[in-house]
């Protein structure tokens, strides 16, 4: 795990970050993207590795789980994360989230991430602009529905955290047969709680695949990982780590071979 110390206050690995602290995570980059230097940092803070790659690149290097982090890829140009979902790592990436043999990569798509994954099949649905025609950015209070994902695994069911949003194209759509089923299966993972932000259907924040190793949500949990940055919560203004439990989540789900 990384020494790395924040530029003010404390470094503190999470409770229980380390029970695979080998666990290498891919966060991949492309032109356009804001926030893989965050979700690296959000990585190494849940005690793994973070392996930075490219879009352009066609190995994954051997990693154990991918992060697609928010920005706007190519300048949302066409529709956001559309021409993203070509990109050379994007082809690998799919062939090892899908994969009929061995373990499943996990996959975590944030807010551009998430449109990556909608735009390659992984996800189903389809992200658009906001309903109100805006951009967006605030704290944002969601439900936690699916603990049994390799993302979600150590949040309890049905807690609240407060993760920060901000997006653009954040609304949720889907097919009403589409969105029967992700309420059925239990496959939405994460739920607007009080105002709906950005018009998404059933509130929907993030959801999951069948088999639970592909996870996308709008809001950016990488930014609510380090007290003193995170969005305020009882013990003080800007204290709250939720988003961090998204990052240990995954390297426990490794670590007992899950997925």
């Amino acid at each position: 795990m990384s020494t790395e110390t924040p530029l003010i206050g404390d470094f503190h690995a999470a409770p229980g970050a380390t029970p695979l602290g080998g666990a290498r995570i891919g966060v991949v980059t492309f032109p356009g993207t804001l926030d893989d230097r965050d979700a690296a940092r959000a990585v190494r803070l849940g005690g793994g590795t973070a392996v930075e790659l490219w879009h352009g690149e066609e190995s994954l290097q051997g990693v154990d789980a991918i992060v697609l982090p928010g920005g706007f890829s190519y300048g949302d140009y066409l529709r956001a994360g559309a021409i993203a979902r070509f990109a050379p790592l994007m082809g690998r990436i799919i062939e090892a989230a899908t994969a009929t043999s061995g373990s499943r990569l996990p996959v975590l798509g944030i807010c551009n991430g998430f449109q990556m994954l909608t735009e390659s099949h992984l996800l189903p649905g389809s992200m658009v602009k906001n309903e109100h025609l805006k951009f967006l950015c605030k704290d944002q209070v969601l439900q936690v529905e699916n603990t049994s994902t390799a993302w979600t695994s150590q949040f309890t069911q049905d807690e609240l955290i407060a993760i920060p949003l901000k997006n653009q194209d954040g609304q949720y759509l889907a097919d009403p047969d589409t969105l029967e089923a992700l309420e059925a299966e239990g496959r939405v993972v994460f739920r607007y709680v009080g105002e709906n932000p950005n018009g998404s259907r059933n509130a929907i924040a993030g959801i999951t695949n069948e088999t639970g190793n592909v996870v996308g949500l709008m809001p950016h949990p990488e930014h609510a990982v380090e007290a003193g940055y995170g969005p305020d919560d009882a013990t003080g203004m800007r204290n709250g780590t939720d988003g961090l439990t998204i990052f240990t989540s995954v390297i426990a789900s490794l670590a007992g071979g899950a997925q």
